[in-house]
Parts: C-alpha cells; structure tokens; sequence
C-alpha cells in the first residue's frame, strides 16, 4: 500500500496565513507525490503489464511542471467545507490528469503544433506521435480510474457524482467540445466569425468547464448542500472564464521562456479570444469584472473563503 493510499487523514484546517503561493506551492507537493505514486512501475488490481515505455512518456506529460491549479482549487474547496485529505486530493489529481492528457493531444502537430510545454519538449517531440496518442488516453482513463476508486472515497454516492462531473466537463459537452469550436474559429472547417458571445461559449467549454469542477469536486468532497454548490458552482465558473482571458493576456505579452511555450500563436492562428474582441484594457477589466464575481459568490463562508479569494486573485496576475 502506497503513502496515498495509507489513509483518509481530515483536511488541515491550519489558520491561513495570506502567503498564497506558498500555500499553493505546498499543495503542489502534495499531489506531485500522489502522482508520482500513480504513475510508478507497481502493477495495480487488474494490470497485466505497465509497458516502459508509455509510462516513461506519461512521467514525462504529467510530472515535474505546472501549478496544479485545479487540484489545488478541489483540496482547499474541501478543506474550507471540512472534507477528508485522500479524498480531495484524488478528485484533484483526476481533474489533473485530464488536464495533462488535454495537454498531450492540443500540442500534436494535427491541433496546435507545439514543441514545447512547461519549458521541456512536448510529448511527441520527446518520444512521438503515436506514442503522445497513447499517453493522451492512458492518462484520460487513469482520472476516471483514480476518481472511482474506493479507496479514497469510500461513499458510492459520491464516487458517482465525481465520475458524471468529470465526464461531463472534460467531454463533448466540456473541454473537447470546446476544443473543436476553438479549431472552427480558426477556419479549418470552414469560414468562421465568432462574436463575444460565441467566444464567451467556446471558452466556458474549453478551459472554463473543468476548471468549474474542480471547485465542484471539493465541493462534493466536502458535503456541500444545495445553496452552496450552487454558490461554488458560480465561483468555478466565474474562475474558468477569468482564467482564459488572463491566458489570452498573457498569450501577447508574456515571454516564451516566462510561458515555457511558445507565445503569440493564438494570434497568428486566428484564435478567437476575448482580447480580440475587448482590447487588452478591455479584457483586463473583465478579469476584475470576474474576480469580484467570485469574492461574492463565496462571501459567505467569511475568512474560511480567504484561499480561494486569493485563488481568483492569482489566476489574474499570474505571470505565466
């Protein structure tokens, strides 16, 4: 038995200090040594082999990069509400693993073409495509693997829920669905003009969906009742969308090397983005539009709210 499956340990309910970055680099330890665990050589229930050579490319998609925002968001989402370590911190790292096998697949040569992520070669350009293929599938199956599993959530009813929320944010409905209309905007399919609301759609299902859930996870996690996931719910979508037109701000002004990917590319595809449609005055004043929108839907839960206050915060002034 593996340290993250030793236990279900409450979520430390430590006073918050208001050093955020620290805090969300805390938990990001946290969930790389719950990912290095999944992604280790010990056969699971049910394996017959974990080839070399595809769990080398999934290490190389998944560890040692990124802020792990959205399982930082289900954990201190859980930990304000009172829910169990190992459970929220299996639901983030299955939205995770989403994200990472999202990463994978928008960086082949058929969607955006990228040689770099997170500062080092993309999957397919470390090993190749058809293995990128592969590692994009292993990794989506291990989420809804991790997400399952009783081991960390115990209640079936729950289990449940996370495993429809998961799909349904991550699927046709979610993240691909949003994938192709981001590739409809550029004109593969044909001519495309997308005005603010067809943007504001495409973005909601692209990056804003799981991002949603993943507050959604920990609200689940937690116990929440109605009124309050309801809330939450608001939270996470508000964060979603917040966080894709900082992406857009940052696609023109940030560096590579401050991105560790390529910048300005979303441009140069004809990439349908709020900054396009706003100006960069424009969008950075709906990203204080949706911070404040967030720090209302949380209001309620007072100072115990400061984290994910501080969350909407960041996700706007990040630098990369």
């Amino acid at each position: 038995m593996t340290s993250t499956q030793a236990s279900h340990p409450s979520v430390k309910a430590d006073a918050y200090t208001g050093d955020f970055t620290h805090r969300l680099a805390q938990v990001a330890d946290t969930v790389e040594t719950f990912l290095v665990d999944l992604l280790g050589p010990t056969l699971q229930a049910g394996e017959i082999a974990r080839p070399p050579r595809l769990m080398e490319a999934m290490r190389h998609a998944v560890l040692g990069g990124g802020k792990r925002l959205r399982p930082f968001l289900a954990i201190e989402t859980a930990r304000m509400l009172g829910g169990t370590e190992a459970a929220a911190l299996a639901a983030g790292a299955g939205v995770e693993l989403v994200h990472c096998y999202s990463l994978v697949h928008d960086d082949l040569p058929a969607m955006d073409d990228d040689d770099l992520r997170r500062g080092k070669p993309t999957v397919h350009k470390a090993y190749d495509e058809a293995t990128a293929i592969l590692v994009g599938d292993a990794l989506q199956t291990l989420a809804f693997e991790v997400t399952a599993d009783p081991r960390w959530q115990p209640d079936p009813a729950i289990r449940a829920e996370l495993v429809l929320g998961l799909a349904r944010a991550s699927g046709l409905g979610g993240m691909v669905g949003g994938q192709l209309l981001d590739l409809s905007a550029e004109g593969r399919f044909g001519p495309a003009n997308m005005d603010i609301d067809d943007t504001l759609r495409m973005q909601a299902m692209k990056t804003g969906a799981i991002l949603a859930f993943s507050v959604e996870a920990g609200a689940l996690v937690g116990g929440a009742n109605a009124d309050e996931r309801a809330a939450l719910l608001r939270y996470g979508k508000a964060l979603g969308q917040a966080f894709q037109v900082a992406d857009d701000i940052l696609d023109r002004e940030a560096s590579p090397e401050a991105m560790g990917k390529a910048t300005g590319k979303d441009k140069d595809a004809g990439k349908a983005t709020l900054v396009d449609r706003l100006g960069l005055d424009g969008a950075r004043a709906e990203c204080d539009r949706l911070v404040a929108l967030c720090e209302e839907a949380v209001a309620p839960w007072g100072a115990r709210a400061q984290v994910l206050k501080d969350a909407a915060r960041f996700t706007v002034a990040r630098k990369a």
